[in-house]
């Protein structure tokens, strides 16, 4: 038998679409907007950093950075990014989601600036410095997933916070595109002012002052959209939700939500009371309980997000190899070092634009009304066809009259993880647990995700790399490595599609209807009495 459900909760459920709405999204989207710019950005200067810092003096080819080296500068920020996840999930039901949530901006704020600062007297030590930031900053970028996404879906009405919560997550798309324009506009910028040309061996001796600003200048730049938000996170009311249901004090969160909505709330003093006398936790996390009513649900979080990471960072890190495989992008030596980041900027940014900033946006458009387990199911089947469209007649592909259907083909892979897993594996973690453990399960779903980033970034990078060495000494055609990743990235995709079918739907139903939190215990087991249809791990239809 379900309780009687506080009228704050049931007022933000119905709330007709309202300028707070669109307010939240913002404000929470800006720190999506930079964590995307942090995170890719890198991908758009390691081939800088090789130049500046790993040149042999009288080489004839350009510097490149060591894998190991190029490992650690790609997947560094993911690791901060997975620690961060799990901390700030877990304070954010401690403390609250508001008291944390400045916290991790200024983190990002700090590092930002500081990983442009990146300081040594040997190649060395500027890279330890450059990882040791970037590391933090990750760990700032791993706090706002369970924050955005928790508060996105506290705010928003049953009806369409779907949407909501994917267009706070769709921010990621711009700030990936951003990041590829200011990356082309700053190397426009420092190519014509010192009218550096193109070079047959590496150039790097006449462009390192330039080059060594270009790279700090795109660093240090997502600090800016982070600072600009500052002042309005601090100014957000604490979610209805955490402060009746976690807090248990529901006239504060009917005080609050009165402001918010503009309506006059009741504050429903019995209620504030009989809920005043109730345990904390009926069950505590990871309990049997727990375990019994969300641990499939969880299992299902995590292990699509993870699968989904692996393959959608390693295709973000690595795009520039995989174009330069197939002759998309010349030679390096064929031009100087901020004509690299340039071209590498353009291309990135041409799959940002045409692909991967739509698919977040289908996903904003349909998702309320297709459902999530649709759109995850189709997103995770099409990433997997069009991998092995890819990988099995790679060779065709390499023939320079057949590159721009492959990067049409690979566009598209991007197109379907946006219209697809890698926005409804963020929002239904926001949707499917019970208020006082959201934020951590949301973290530990994210942090899965980062896991599998950890593992593209590391994975891919030697496949992609020691293959081509085998491939070289034992004679193979060239771009092994690459068609290999291709093979393990549809694998992946295709245990996604699997994967998916442990995820319930959540599609226009309340959080609380949905995690189950709002029924009453049976009195002689203590046992929280479920409705038939929560049980089921598959669309409820």
């Amino acid at each position: 038998m379900a309780k009687e459900q506080l009228h704050v909760l049931d007022a933000l459920d119905v709330a007709k679409t309202q300028w707070y709405h669109f307010t939240a999204i913002i404000i929470a989207g800006m720190g999506f907007f930079t964590d995307a710019y942090d995170l890719f950005c890198i991908s758009l200067v390691t081939k800088l950093l090789g130049r500046i810092y790993y040149h042999v003096e009288g080489g004839t080819k350009p510097g490149i950075l060591p894998p190991n080296v190029s490992a650690a500068v790609n997947g560094v920020a993911f690791c901060g990014t997975l620690s961060g996840q799990l901390f700030f999930g877990w304070l954010g039901d401690k403390l609250g989601r508001k008291k944390v949530y400045g916290m991790t901006l200024m983190l990002m704020v700090i590092c930002s600036i500081a990983s442009g600062l990146s300081f040594g007297r040997s190649a060395k030590s500027v890279i330890a410095t450059l990882c040791f930031f970037r590391f933090w900053l990750g760990f700032g970028i791993g706090g706002d997933y369970p924050l955005s996404a928790t508060i996105m879906s506290e705010y928003a009405n049953k009806k369409t916070r779907g949407a909501f919560i994917a267009a706070v997550f769709a921010m990621q798309g711009f700030g990936i595109l951003a990041g590829g324009v200011f990356a082309i506009i700053i190397s426009s910028a420092f190519e014509a002012k010192f009218d550096a040309p193109p070079y047959e061996v590496d150039p790097i001796g006449s462009t390192v002052p330039q080059a060594d600003y270009v790279w700090r200048i795109i660093l240090m730049v997502g600090a800016l959209p982070a600072a600009m938000t500052y002042y309005w996170r601090m100014k957000m009311p604490e979610t209805a939700r955490y402060t009746a249901l976690v807090a248990k004090d529901a006239k504060q969160a009917a005080a609050d939500m009165s402001k918010v909505l503009q309506t006059d709330i009741e504050a429903e003093t019995q209620k504030v009371e009989q809920l005043a006398k109730e345990p904390v936790n009926s069950f505590g996390l990871f309990s049997k309980e727990f375990l019994r009513r969300h641990g499939l649900h969880l299992l299902g979080t995590t292990s699509t997000w993870f699968l989904l990471d692996i393959a959608f960072y390693s295709q973000n890190l690595f795009q520039k190899d995989i174009f330069s495989a197939i002759g998309w992008i010349p030679p390096a030596k064929s031009m100087n070092s901020i004509q690299e980041v340039h071209k590498i900027a353009r291309a990135q940014t041409l799959i940002a634009l045409c692909s991967t900033v739509p698919g977040y946006w289908f996903t904003v458009a349909f998702i309320d009304k297709l459902g999530r387990f649709a759109i995850q199911l189709m997103g995770f089947f099409f990433m997997t066809v069009f991998m092995f469209a890819l990988a099995i007649p790679y060779d065709h592909w390499t023939h320079k009259e057949n590159r721009i259907g492959f990067v049409v083909m690979y566009s598209l892979t991007f197109f379907f993880a946006n219209f697809g897993p890698n926005a409804t594996t963020f929002i239904v973690p926001a949707e499917i647990f019970p208020a006082r453990f959201r934020s951590t399960c949301h973290g530990i779903s994210a942090a899965s995700g980062k896991l599998g980033a950890i593992v593209g970034a590391f994975g891919f990078l030697y496949l992609a790399q020691n293959q081509d060495k085998a491939k070289t000494d034992a004679g193979y055609p060239p771009g092994i490595g690459v068609r290999n990743s291709l093979i393990v990235l549809g694998v992946i995709n295709f245990l996604g599609i699997l994967c998916t079918f442990l995820v319930p739907e959540s599609k226009g139903r309340s959080l609380e209807e949905i995690s189950g939190e709002n029924e009453e215990e049976n009195g002689a087991t203590g046992e929280l009495e479920q409705p038939s249809a929560y049980n089921r791990t598959v669309p409820v239809t």
